[in-house]
């Protein structure tokens, strides 16, 4: 009974020996001081960090090019961003006896390498060599008539949202453009709202992925209030062809506007014509921070459908969303779906007096 006492006491001993050993030799791990912010740098003059937003997702390089502008983009249409004599090149304008004005334009589709997010391309397709399209805005009643040339690797075509005879649809097999042809779409206005263009080529999604769409704006005969007025696309792209995208936007550029802030005046009426062409995803939203809006959907009628903070859309679906900022300050707006925003659909606005 004595020597199995012994016996315990020392297999009790042993294993009390190596439970210490064992917790002696395991490394301790430091916090990964690369994404922590210790609150207490805030009242060190010696600590500096980055005021950039990007850079809290990641981004901290610029973009290396500078042939799309999501700045310009916001306020373009008719191709109003380029200087006189080149705007000629691309659109004109006359006086008909009816009253309505005649706007021509010049549009060619192209194969082209776009910078997606900094150091990210994407091999796109696009109209006049950029993604979004430029906007095409008109008034209600106004006689468009387009000029339009493929200077891509595949058949492509326009297809615009409103009325129209169906040999202006761009949608059957026979209306493809191949490429080094052209054709003309011509078509009377109507009805005023918020609209899209798009290539209707098959395989659309294939289409549509690599960027080919614009905004089409038709004003009303009586026009609305004036504004301080925002075009915005949203998109995305499938960078390494899977099937799933891995960059969204809004005009593009991930993340743009999250460095570079819409800047808008308190209290003036600030209108949104927005539109989502992402593919592969089913919806789409905007919502924005410290704000509501009214949106009227399509564009279509006077009357606000919503007085709301976020909205969701559907490819090819379009809103006019009017608000006013109470206060000044910066606010975010992005996608509520938060991979969407993560991703580079993140933006802000910059209220000022």
């Amino acid at each position: 009974m004595n020597d199995s006492k012994y016996v315990i006491a020392f297999l009790v001993v042993i294993l009390i020996a190596l439970t210490i050993s064992y917790f002696a030799f395991i490394p301790k791990t430091e916090p990964d001081n690369e994404h922590v912010h210790d609150a207490t740098h805030s009242h060190d003059p010696t600590y500096v960090y980055s005021d950039s937003m990007t850079s809290h997702f990641g981004i901290s390089d610029n973009y290396s090019t500078s042939d799309f502008d999501p700045d310009s983009y916001l306020k373009a249409w008719n191709f109003n961003n380029l200087s006189p004599e080149e705007r000629k090149r691309y659109y004109r304008e006359s006086n008909l006896s009816d009253n309505t004005t005649l706007r021509e334009y010049w549009i060619y589709a192209s194969d082209k390498k776009i910078e997606v997010a900094p150091g990210v391309f994407f091999d796109a397709w696009a109209y006049n060599g950029q993604v979004p399209a430029p906007t095409i805005r008109t008034t209600e009643g106004d006689r468009v008539k387009i000029y339009f040339m493929n200077q891509g690797s595949k058949p492509h075509t326009l297809h615009f949202h409103g009325y129209h005879e169906s040999s202006m649809d761009g949608s059957m097999p026979h209306d493809f453009v191949n490429p080094g042809e052209n054709f003309t779409y011509e078509f009377t206005a109507e009805p005023a709202g918020v609209h899209l263009f798009h290539c209707h080529s098959t395989p659309l999604k294939d289409h549509i992925a690599k960027g080919l769409y614009g905004m089409f704006i038709i004003d009303p005969k009586n026009p609305r209030e004036p504004a301080n007025e925002l075009i915005m696309i949203m998109n995305a792209f499938d960078t390494n062809y899977d099937g799933e995208n891995e960059i969204y936007a809004v005009n593009t550029r991930a993340f743009y506007y999250l460095d570079h802030p819409i800047k808008v005046k308190k209290g003036e009426l600030v209108r949104i014509y927005i539109g989502n062409m992402v593919e592969n995803d089913p919806i789409n939203s905007i919502h924005i921070h410290g704000n509501f809006f009214d949106e009227y959907k399509t564009g279509t009628r006077n009357e606000s459908d919503a007085f709301t903070d976020i909205i969701e859309l559907g490819q090819g679906e379009r809103s006019m969303l009017e608000m006013r900022f109470p206060y000044t300050g910066k606010y975010m707006f992005h996608a509520h779906q938060s991979e969407f925003a993560d991703k580079g659909w993140m933006s802000m606005f910059e209220v000022v007096e």
